[in-house]
Order: C-alpha cells, then structure tokens, then sequence
C-alpha cells in the first residue's frame, strides 16, 4: 500500500470554526489515478497540504509508503511525495526552467552531504524536459512562458525528484483548451500514482479511474469516477 490515511481532521488553524476535515480515511496502491472532487471549501487543499505535513493534523495518522508522517520523518515522506501547486508561479522561481528543474536534485544531495552529481543531474533533467516535450525551453525563463507551459515545467521539476506518488491541485485551471489537452496526454503517460483535485470532470474521467468525493470536509462517496460523476442526485447534495 502506498499512502494510508486513517481518522485525519485538521482543524480550521486559530479559529473556533471547526473541522476542515473530519475523520477522513482511505488508502491508495501503486498506480491509482485518483479524482479528488468537491465544492470549493470542502478540504481538497488542504487535504493535500496535510498529505505532506506542511499542515498538522490535530488527529489521525498519515502512512506513505510504509513511513508514518511524523517531524522526524518529514524529509523522507517529501521525497516520496511531489506536489504541483495549483498556480505553478509559486513553484517556479530560478532564472531559467533548467535551473528550477535542477534545484531538487541539488538540494538534496547537499542535504544528504554529498556533492552534487552534475553530469548525472544534468541527464536527468534533459530526459524528464525531453520526456514531457519541452527540452526545448530549458533555457527560457520561466515568468516568459505560456500558461501550459509553466504547467509542464512544474512538473519536470516534480518527476526529476522521482516520487512514488504526485499530487495535482488543479493542474488544468487557467489553461486554454490546447494546453489542457496537452496537459492531458502528458498525465496520460505516467507511471507514478497520483491524486488530482479538480472541478473539470472530463479531465477527471479522461485520467483517473477512481474518485473521492469530499463534502464540507468529510468523505461523501469513494468509487469509480464515472459512478460518482453521472450520479447527479448526489452532486447536486455536495455542490456540484
């Protein structure tokens, strides 16, 4: 089993507003592509920022890949983990995409007080730029890019990192129909499981074959995507 989630709640941060999520339990093996539907407010977000513990649970327990979430363990489950930021400036901040796209790796290997492999980390970038089809940007500045663009190249610097499991926050908003079915195909061809949170349900059902559907910060229904999306009773009771 890849991630475990078991009773996570997380608590509106310094307000007595309660719960963003409540008790929320599931699992994902290697592989699932998994749709994470909900009204907005209803703890997608945050959902994932806790996946990472970049927000504490207040209870509950978070397994990746057989690691329990806790301080200690925090840089071996980020390792396992890649997130892409629902706006990809917040991701995107070295002069050019091969530097951001090398940043990682760098970084790591610093961290672990080894010197940084150039040659090794320069290869596997050229193969992730190469593999997404934008090798031909990777001296371009990342500000200069188009919307999609930025998407792919966000990625590269997610799958450079080599997690087990990638984690979307709306990858295809703000992107015109091109780049969205570019986006699309790019997703189509990877191996890593991943959970997308998303309000484009043909983008749900062209990706994912399972979906969570969460509502007011607990889950409503876990299922085949495609049951929960042509359930209309049941979308229209969660917002949707």
């Amino acid at each position: 089993m890849l991630l475990k989630v078991s009773g996570l709640s997380v608590l509106y941060p310094g307000s007595g507003e309660g719960y963003v999520l409540e008790d929320v339990s599931f699992s994902v093996n290697d592989g699932e592509r998994i749709a994470l539907l909900g009204a907005n407010g209803a703890g997608k977000s945050t959902l994932l920022l806790s996946l990472l513990g970049i927000l504490q649970a207040d209870s509950g327990k978070i397994e990746v890949d057989g690691v329990l979430l806790e301080k200690k363990n925090l840089p071996l489950v980020r390792r396992k983990l890649g997130l892409m930021f629902q706006d990809p400036d917040d991701q995107l901040f070295m002069p050019t995409v091969y530097d951001d796209v090398v940043f990682g790796p760098r970084n790591y290997a610093e961290n672990d007080g080894n010197s940084a492999d150039e040659d090794s980390i320069a290869e596997a970038a050229d193969r992730i730029l190469e593999k997404l089809e934008i090798l031909h940007l990777k001296n371009r500045m990342p500000h200069k890019l188009s919307g999609g663009e930025k998407r792919l190249a966000a990625l590269a610097g997610i799958l450079v990192m080599e997690p087990r499991m990638l984690l979307m926050d709306e990858p295809s908003a703000y992107l015109d129909p091109r780049a969205r079915r570019r986006l699309i195909s790019v997703l189509e061809t990877l191996s890593e499981a991943y959970i997308i949170t998303t309000h484009d349900f043909t983008l749900a059902q062209a990706l994912c074959n399972r979906c969570i559907l969460l509502y007011k910060g607990w889950i409503r229904a876990d299922g085949p995507v495609t049951d929960i999306i042509n359930d209309k009773k049941l979308l229209d009771e969660c917002g949707l």
